[in-house]
């Protein structure tokens, strides 16, 4: 699928075609609450629209060895490649659902990331499952984790792979065909979970009601989960001990943080910069707190954002928002 066959006809009259980009259409605007944010963010900086047209655009992730992006249309079951050259063209379908049957309007793949080997890791709604496919080289898709304690997980919703092997995830409901409801639910709990180097699964978090993004911080001694229930907005903290499970964990922003900036709504995806500044989709666009949790500024898309990451020489910022994928060119640096 080219990227222009994305652009809906007013998009594509402000900025041309997209082959003959770098003249992209632009949305919303940058609001810079805290003068810090002017140094990650230009005071120049735009947000591009990429692409648009999808049902619900997830999981970002910046493939090093190819320089490309790939991202997650969840209710199409279908991860995307975007380059700046040849647009967006489908990259891998089915991407989370391998049934007959249909399931759910959620099926697909969600959060991605790339580990130490630089295999796909991908959360998949349908299949309920993390799995890890080789993107250079010979292999299929392995299954890393599909159940805790002989139960099927919920629907693993983000990942994010340490460099000593292992993987952390969340696993809220959202992808179950009938969410919490669903009769064919398993766990009783929204867990965030931790696959050991040995295949081995744990769930290290078992009191928040919906765990969505997670990161790591450029040490990775901290493990960072959002809460997407718009009724306990949280993005917690967590000190990864030795043997990689989690000490207890401290609230560094939550609802009395969004309602000062006069914001409403749950958190979804996450990730940090080298300095530990925390990038963090929530309500309306991507929020920018400094690493003690201080409300910086916002990347304001204007509606539903789901997640981002860092891409190009690790200071672009790629954004998947509803139906949009854009871009921001920071002075930040991801890693």
């Amino acid at each position: 699928m080219n990227a222009n066959l994305l652009i809906p006809a007013f998009l594509l009259a402000a900025a041309g075609t997209l082959a003959q980009a770098p003249n992209y259409p632009t949305i919303g605007h940058i609001v810079r609450t805290d003068p810090r944010i002017d140094k990650l963010i230009p005071k120049d900086a735009k947000i591009e629209v990429l692409a648009t047209g999808f049902e619900w655009s997830e999981g970002p992730v910046w493939v090093k060895n190819g320089s490309y992006l790939l991202f997650s249309d969840v209710p199409a079951n279908t991860i995307y490649k975007w380059t700046e050259k040849e647009g967006c063209q489908p990259f891998l379908k089915p991407s989370g659902y391998t049934g007959l049957l249909p399931y759910g309007d959620e099926p697909g793949s969600n959060g991605l990331t790339i580990d130490a080997q630089g295999q796909l890791i991908a959360c998949e709604h349908g299949d309920r499952r993390v799995t890890a496919m080789p993107l250079s080289g010979s292999g299929g898709k392995k299954t890393l984790a599909d159940t805790f304690g002989g139960k099927r997980f919920n629907s693993p919703n983000d990942v994010v792979a340490h460099s000593n092997g292992s993987y952390y995830f969340t696993d809220p409901p959202y992808g179950l065909p009938k969410k919490e409801k669903d009769p064919s639910r398993e766990i009783d709990k929204f867990g965030v979970y931790r696959i050991a180097p040995n295949g081995t699964v744990s769930m290290l978090v078992d009191d928040l009601t919906r765990p969505n993004g997670i990161a790591l911080s450029p040490d990775e001694k901290t493990l960072y989960v959002a809460q997407s229930d718009p009724e306990k907005p949280v993005i917690m903290a967590y000190p990864i001990q030795a043997d990689g499970t989690i000490g207890k964990g401290t609230m560094i922003f939550g609802p009395d943080g969004l309602q000062k900036q006069g914001l409403r709504g749950g958190f979804d995806g996450m990730k940090l910069d080298r300095d530990g500044n925390i990038w963090t989709t929530g309500p309306g666009g991507v929020l920018v707190l400094s690493p003690k949790g201080e409300f910086l500024g916002h990347i304001n898309i204007g509606g539903a954002t789901a997640n981002c990451a860092w891409g190009d020489d690790g200071s672009t910022l790629y954004i998947t928002a509803d139906m949009y994928l854009c871009r921001v060119r920071t002075t930040a640096k991801g890693w």
